[in-house]
């Protein structure tokens, strides 16, 4: 009698090592959302709306848990990803809607970081900021194709330490925390176009269709990897520990997410709006929230936080519009696939790259990018956020593993405090 896999010393070791070693899809997920796009984001906000933009944080992170547990479940339980659940009950003009939205989502955001990252190569480095947004284009895009996943997800944990630069900046900057904490806990809103835009881009940055995607995506990978996983709805014996696992993997995941995003808006909130600088224009001037921490090397610190966070976000980005592509034409996909076997695939990530670099090419003014990257996030989030709630909430899709009644009713409030942000940009727009 042969003995089951799972009871050999080797490739059982101990329970909390195994843990950690399989924290990922989460703690990856999360950090890749403070990509450049969102340091531009929450960069502007601290400096336009000051301490107060900080509170967000707050409401923020009961959502994002929600909805991306939502999705995380939903990949965990079925071994698909969202396209393989949205088409057990999407209409197909409904289903490819959705995916087109997903890839010029992608594609926008990957050239915003992509530019970003180019502009602050380029502080540091000599040479034009274009050549290197082309360069971290190729090596992003040769790492996800000839790189062992296994191995690839290793890089990508590691450079989650990147962002760790900006939590500096708070230990050392002169923060008044009285009037932070004020601010954070009592904020003061003026209704107009900037703030509400400024606010629907936190949301549209924070709570990203890419991230719903990738995590799905990524738990299925984990199935693929693991040789003794499988799909909860086939092996109902591993829900208990599995769930667990996926519940603290996205806390913990958000959690560290939105952290960062908080000592980001507070960094520059304690070093631009408090001297009346409230409107970043350029990489250089949101440079400036480090300057504290580093003097005159603030600049190549802010440029190794953007580079940093944007090569962990670009396979995110890319990776999860090629797998949505390709799982809607039922394609292989699959960053485990090697380059031979995995043709299709790898070509459509090779695209969404591309059409990136390109958008990087343009010219574009890298702050205002990102910034508006983060607005169009946040619209096209309500359908894909909408879809991955019928889905986690469907026997049909779920079996009886569908989602508990409190994380329900937690992805439904993200849906709505969504759509309720983005009619509120509608309003002031046309006002």
């Amino acid at each position: 009698m042969s003995t089951p896999t799972s009871a050999l010393t080797p490739a059982d070791p101990d329970q909390k090592q195994r843990w950690w070693a399989r924290l990922g899809p989460g703690l990856i997920t999360g950090a890749a959302d403070d990509d450049p796009s969102g340091i531009a984001t929450y960069s502007q906000a601290g400096a336009q709306m000051g301490y107060g933009a900080g509170s967000l944080m707050l409401f923020t992170y009961p959502l994002m848990v929600g909805i991306q547990l939502a999705s995380a479940r939903i990949g965990r339980v079925t071994g698909k990803g969202l396209v393989g659940a949205f088409e057990r009950f999407c209409p197909k003009w409904l289903l490819a809607s959705l995916v087109l939205l997903l890839v010029v989502a992608n594609v926008i955001n990957l050239g915003a970081d992509l530019n970003a990252m180019g502009d602050a190569a380029s502080l540091v480095l000599p040479g034009a900021p274009g050549w290197y947004a082309v360069g971290f284009g190729i090596v992003s895009l040769m790492l996800q194709v000839f790189l062992p996943y296994e191995r690839y997800v290793r890089v990508l944990k590691w450079l989650t330490l990147s962002l760790f630069a900006y939590v500096g900046v708070v230990c050392v900057v002169g923060v008044d925390w009285l009037a932070a904490t004020k601010e954070i806990v009592a904020p003061s809103f003026r209704w107009n176009r900037e703030n509400v835009t400024t606010v629907v881009a936190i949301l549209g940055t924070t709570i990203s269709p890419y991230l719903f995607f990738w995590q799905a995506t990524q738990e299925c990978e984990e199935i693929r990897r693991v040789p003794e996983d499988h799909p909860l709805r086939k092996a109902p014996e591993q829900a208990r520990r599995q769930l667990r696992r996926l519940r603290i993997d996205t806390a913990v995941g958000m959690g560290f997410s939105n952290l960062v995003a908080f000592f980001m808006i507070v960094a520059t909130a304690a070093t631009l709006h408090v001297n009346g600088n409230t409107n970043i224009q350029t990489t250089a001037q949101a440079a400036a929230a480090l300057r504290p921490i580093a003097g005159d090397a603030a600049f190549a610190l802010f440029a190794l936080g953007i580079i940093g966070t944007g090569l962990l976000a670009l396979p995110v980005l890319a990776g999860s519009a090629a797998d949505a592509v390709a799982s809607y034409f039922h394609l292989r996909h699959g960053l485990d696939l090697p380059p031979a076997k995995g043709r299709a695939f790898y070509g459509i990530l090779a695209a969404a790259m591309v059409f990136g670099i390109g958008i990087g090419l343009s010219g574009v003014n890298p702050i205002s990018a990102l910034y508006w990257s983060a607005v169009i996030n946040a619209v096209i989030s309500v359908p894909m956020m909408v879809a991955v709630m019928i889905a986690a909430s469907s026997r049909k899709v779920m079996g009886e593993m569908v989602l508990p009644r409190k994380w329900k009713l937690l992805g439904w409030l993200a849906t709505a405090a969504m759509a309720a942000a983005s009619l509120a940009l509608l309003v002031v727009s046309v006002g």
